[in-house]
């Protein structure tokens, strides 16, 4: 099912967080009529003029034909695909054999080839590059393709098959594999209400089409209050503190509005937004603050304060159809936690040293207020938490004598990617990667390259793209082209993406953050280009939620690992190694600001659970949506004011997607990381052994195992949440 119905689904889920342009309601109509219209009226010319999505793409490992896709393919590949799709499922389920493992589990692996590509470079390019006949296409298609997949999970005919080899899975003489994927299907479709009575089934249709209209909707008004509420700057003066580069991206931003003369400064989805630590002027950081965090509660537009009730409330009365008194219960028991007392524990054992620590944190900072205003001769001012970033800056540099300015001549991007990132799966894994330029892409600025293993043999293809525009959802994020599988006998075509503002000119240097979160990203990529697994259900990054951050969160570990670092590491001028002094200074200070870290992204991760971890009746309307953020962040004890959650709910794209319910996953995950981590470190670091060893017992086995038993093979040993605590700076000797 993950290639072909499951995964288009999960494309639905990815597409109900991906972006949109900015247009309002009025656009949006006009451009589904431009859009869907004409092409419905023409599937049949467009099958005859050769869909590209009607047969396997003929380029590399089956490299999508960017250049061959034309919006108007896209209407007409899902209506073939979900009616070739139906008829295959109707096939099997109506099949008068006995059910075995060939006729039915195997039949479905290999269904809906169509489907799965149209789904899969449809919900993709919807992320990364959407326009008004995307967003009109993803509008009409979200829920029928809900519908979809409901007329599949729900077919009765195809459960009892289903249920037959589950009840005989132990007696059919198959090996580990199949059987896991016997198991799969049927917790799937019961999870799915397969068991529910007919009527049950129908309102469960409903709900389920009306949450893929409601989340299509969320994830295009997101996009477009980060478009819309971008800040104007009347003066050059005012943006002091930013570079030379970062003032020519705002000029040639409100340029691009018809702004001439002035500048603007372009917003990421999170709260805090980057500018805020370099800025001077305290009025435009605040002006920044303000307009990050009222988007999606404004009262215009793209207000999502109505979007996010109806679709708690009707998550919440799915959730208690299915069997499960909320909708985090229902979430949990697949995932490696089980069940919300298991998260809460996790979080509630965090939060207070973290917040305790980000006090501590706090209060540093204000001391530095303090001292400059008081140099200044002028009055002082209480901490806000535009004033955060910036001042941590200044603590930063008066600590560890240094600042994020003096790193980023050191963090050419490509060299980063290359010579960071590529460098360490090398060492560790043996890869080699090679650019290449004669395949399609959709943007101009997106690299593609092979990917080979030790021996010379292609491993997959990469494609990077990393640079931030109006139309690409915001995040960072890695997906699936093609999921390599020895079924269907294909090799993985991954890709990462990122969000880095294009100077208007001269070289692009990143962020500490921004390198972090590149070898973040590819530890997902490694993660599906490493899948060796023989049903495509199970490949690659097909784990559950919170497990699925830990394998790109222990390739973190490679940014500043000292020989890796030394290696890219070096001034986009002059080719020179950054300073051991400098390289020292990064280093130590490793955990600073590791209590604002915490509780920003604490606060979201139990906002998240506060809200699925209550009934339909608790749900508040529109209204109510802000004031129950605000209670819910007082009763877990993260509401300090000058540390605001790292998404507020309006904007909260992942829990509006596949995150529901699991924005825990990335402490969760950090735990075993952290473990990893340590374990890595005690035998020797940067090896080949230690490589091979990661990508034997966990890498390459995808989903085929159980997540945990996957962890304790090559760790050894239960996790234990210690090493977390430490690296964190949370443990009770550590925190200072």
């Amino acid at each position: 099912m993950k290639h072909s119905l499951a995964l288009a689904m999960v494309m639905v889920l990815a597409g109900s967080m991906s972006a949109c342009t900015d247009a309002t309601d009025t656009d949006a109509d006009a451009g589904k009529s431009r859009a869907t219209q004409p092409l419905a009226q023409a599937g049949a010319a467009a099958a005859e003029a050769g869909n590209p999505f009607f047969v396997e793409s003929p380029l590399p490992l089956h490299y999508p034909q960017f250049d061959k896709i034309k919006d108007g393919d896209f209407a007409p590949a899902f209506d073939r695909g979900m009616a070739d799709h139906l008829k295959e499922v109707t096939a099997i389920a109506d099949n008068d054999a006995a059910p075995s493992f060939d006729n039915t589990i195997l039949a479905l692996e290999k269904s809906g080839q169509i489907l799965h590509r149209t789904s899969t470079v449809f919900f993709n390019q919807v992320g990364v590059d959407t326009n008004d006949a995307r967003k009109a296409i993803q509008a009409e298609y979200a829920p029928k393709l809900a519908a979809h997949r409901d007329a599949v999970m729900l077919n009765p005919q195809l459960f009892a098959r289903i249920q037959t080899l589950y009840d005989t899975r132990n007696q059919l003489g198959l090996d580990a594999e199949s059987v896991r994927l016997i198991e799969r299907y049927h917790t799937d479709y019961v999870r799915a209400g397969a068991r529910l009575s007919d009527a049950d089934k129908t309102h469960l249709k409903e709900i389920n089409g009306t949450l893929a209209k409601l989340g299509a909707r969320f994830s295009q008004n997101v996009l477009a209050e980060v478009n819309d509420s971008a800040v104007v700057v009347d003066t050059k003066e005012q943006l002091a503190g930013l570079t030379d580069e970062q003032i020519g991206a705002a000029a040639e931003a409100a340029k691009a509005r018809g702004l001439d003369g002035k500048y603007v400064i372009a917003l990421l989805n999170t709260t805090g937004q980057p500018p805020e630590a370099q800025l001077q002027d305290r009025a435009v950081r605040e002006r920044l603050y303000r307009a990050s965090v009222a988007r999606g509660s404004r009262g215009n537009a793209y207000d999502n304060t109505a979007i996010v009730s109806q679709v708690l409330k009707l998550r919440a009365e799915k959730a208690k159809m299915l069997g499960y008194p909320t909708y985090a219960a229902y979430v949990l028991a697949d995932e490696t936690a089980k069940t919300p007392e298991a998260v809460n524990a996790m979080l509630t054992q965090l939060a207070p040293p973290a917040v305790a620590n980000a006090r501590r944190e706090g209060a540093v900072l204000q001391a530095m207020i303090d001292k400059e205003q008081a140099a200044k001769s002028q009055p002082t001012f209480p901490l806000e938490a535009w004033d955060w970033a910036y001042y941590a800056e200044k603590v930063r540099a008066e600590k560890y004598d240094f600042d994020e300015s003096q790193l980023k001549p050191y963090f050419e991007m490509k060299n980063v990617l290359e010579n960071g990132v590529f460098y360490a799966a090398g060492q560790l894994y043996g890869l080699s990667f090679k650019q290449r330029t004669d395949l399609p892409v959709y943007n101009p600025d997106v690299l593609v390259y092979d990917v080979y293993n030790a021996d010379g043999s292609q491993l997959a293809i990469f494609i990077a793209d990393m640079y931030a525009r109006p139309s690409k959802r915001g995040g960072a994020w890695m997906n699936s082209y093609v999921e390599q599988s020895a079924l269907t006998g294909n090799l993985p075509i991954v890709a990462n993406h990122l969000n880095i503002t294009k100077p208007a000119s001269g070289p692009t240097l990143l962020t500490w953050d921004e390198v972090t979160t590149a070898f973040h990203e590819f530890g997902h990529a490694l993660h599906g280009m490493f899948s060796n697994v023989k049903y495509p259900y199970f490949s690659g990054t097909s784990v559950p939620r919170d497990f699925v951050e830990f394998p790109s969160q222990v390739n973190e570990m490679w940014a500043d690992w000292p020989s890796v670092l030394a290696h890219y590491a070096r001034h986009y001028q002059t080719g020179e190694a950054m300073p051991k002094a400098l390289l020292d200074k990064v280093l130590a200070s490793s955990k600073f600001n590791q209590g604002f870290a915490t509780t920003e992204y604490l606060g979201s991760a139990m906002l998240d659970q506060s809200w699925h971890q209550v009934g339909a009746d608790k749900i508040p309307e529109a209204d109510g949506v802000m004031a129950f953020e605000a209670a819910a962040l007082k009763a877990n004890g993260t509401d300090y004011a000058a540390v605001p959650p790292r998404y507020r709910t309006p904007y909260f794209s992942h829990i509006m997607g596949g995150y529901a319910a699991g924005y825990y996953a990335y402490i969760w995950s950090e735990v075993l990381d952290a473990n990893t981590v340590e374990w890595i470190k005690a035998h020797g670091g940067l090896t080949r052994a230690n490589g091979d060893r990661f990508r034997q017992a966990l890498l390459s086995q995808g989903g085929s195992k159980d997540a945990m038993q996957l962890f304790s093979d090559f760790a050894g040993h239960e996790p234990q949440i210690q090493p977390l605590l430490e690296r964190r700076g949370l443990d009770a000797a550590t925190v200072d």
